[in-house]
C-alpha cells in the first residue's frame, strides 16, 4: 500500500531539518543526534516503580533500568534490548518504549544498556545481553519478578539481540525463556534483498546506514556466518521460544525479519508475523505520532501479557 500519510508527514518534517545522513557521522556524532531527538519527546508514561541498577557482565558492570508496573508480585519479566545498530542508543532513548510495554503488558521490563560498537565490537553486545538476562533469571525475586516467566525483546538491533539471546540460552543450557518479542529485527547481513532495494533510501533507515552500522559492529568477515551475529545463519532454530515478529512495509529490514519468522514457524516454533503496511523502520518507537505505532505497541504488550501471564 502507499506510504502511510502520518509516516510521510513525519519523514517530510525530518527532511526539513536538513540533518546529515547517519552514515556520514562519527559514532559520537550519531549518538548525540539520537539523544537530541530523544530530548524533544514528551516525558514517558508514569510507571509504579523505576529503578536503576548495575549487574555483572563479562568485562564490568552493565547498567540496567527496571520498570515495575502496578500489580500483585511476583510479576513476569521481559528483558529488553534497545535498538540503534549496536552503535547508538541507551537507557534514555528507549525509556518511553519500556514504560509503555511495562504498563501495557503488566510485566516488569528490564532495559539493558549493553556495550556499544565500534569501541566494543561483536560479540560484546550479545554477551552483555546474555549476561544481563542470566542475572535477571537468578535475581528476579530481588525486584519482585518471577524467573519462571521470563521473556526477551527488542527493536531493530535490539530485536537481533533478543533472537541471539534466545539462541544462546538454548545452546548454553539456560536460562529458560518463554517468549521472544522481535520488532523489525536485524537477522542477516545481506544488503541485496528486495526490501533493501525497494527501501534503500527515503524511508528513515537507509541501506547505507545499515552498512555503516554493520561495519562498526563486525569484528571480521567471518561474523557474517555466525548465528550469534546473524540469527538467520543458524543451522538449527528448533526448541526456541514462541515469537512475535513485527515488521514494517517500507523498511530495509522487512524481508530478513519475515524470513526469520518463517524459519521459526517451519521449525515448529509458535510464531506470529505481523507486518504493518505503510510503515517505516522505527515506527514502534514513534507511537506518540503514528496511529499504527500505537497499534503495534498494543499488539506487542498483549502478546507479552498472554505469553508470560
Amino acid at each position: 500500500m502507499p506510504l502511510d500519510p502520518q509516516a510521510k508527514m513525519l519523514i517530510d518534517q525530518l527532511n526539513a531539518l536538513g540533518s546529515p545522513p547517519m552514515n556520514t557521522l562519527t559514532p559520537a556524532e550519531a549518538r548525540q543526534a539520537m539523544l537530541q531527538m530523544t530530548a524533544m519527546r514528551p516525558p514517558g508514561d508514569e510507571v509504579a516503580s523505576v529503578e536503576n541498577r548495575k549487574v555483572p557482565g563479562p568485562l564490568g558492570d552493565i547498567p540496567v533500568r527496571i520498570y515495575t508496573p502496578a500489580g500483585k508480585k511476583p510479576l513476569p519479566v521481559l528483558v529488553y534490548y534497545h535498538g540503534g545498530g549496536w552503535v547508538i542508543g541507551d537507557l534514555e532513548t528507549h525509556d518511553g518504549t519500556c514504560r509503555l510495554i511495562a504498563n501495557g503488558s503488566g510485566v516488569i521490563v528490564v532495559s539493558v544498556d549493553y556495550r556499544l560498537a565500534p569501541e566494543h565490537k561483536f560479540p560484546a553486545a550479545a554477551e552483555d545481553c546474555y549476561a544481563a538476562t542470566k542475572w535477571v533469571a537468578a535475581n528476579a525475586a530481588s525486584f519482585g519478578g518471577d524467573p519462571s516467566r521470563l521473556g526477551v525483546g527488542g527493536d531493530s538491533a535490539g530485536g537481533n539481540l533478543a533472537a541471539v539471546v534466545s539462541l544462546m540460552a538454548r545452546d548454553r543450557g539456560g536460562p529458560e525463556i518463554k517468549f521472544q518479542l522481535l520488532i523489525y529485527p536485524v537477522t542477516n547481513a545481506a544488503f541485496d534483498e528486495p526490501s533493501y532495494v525497494e527501501n534503500a533510501e527515503g524511508y528513515f533507515l537507509t541501506r547505507d546506514s545499515m552498512i555503516w552500522f554493520w561495519n562498526h559492529y563486525q569484528s571480521s568477515l567471518a561474523d557474517k556466518r555466525n548465528p550469534y551475529a546473524w540469527p538467520l545463519q543458524a543451522k538449527d532454530v528448533h526448541r526456541l521460544p514462541p515469537a512475535l515478529v513485527i515488521t514494517a512495509e517500507y523498511d530495509p529490514l522487512r524481508d530478513e525479519g519475515e524470513a526469520y519468522a518463517r524459519r521459526l514457524a517451519d521449525a515448529g516454533v509458535p510464531t506470529t508475523l505481523s507486518r504493518y503496511d505503510g510503515m517505516i523502520h522505527g515506527f514502534f518507537s514513534m507511537s506518540l505520532l503514528l496511529d499504527k505505532g500505537r497499534a503495534a505497541v498494543k499488539e506487542a504488550s498483549d502478546a507479552v501479557r498472554a505469553a508470560l501471564r
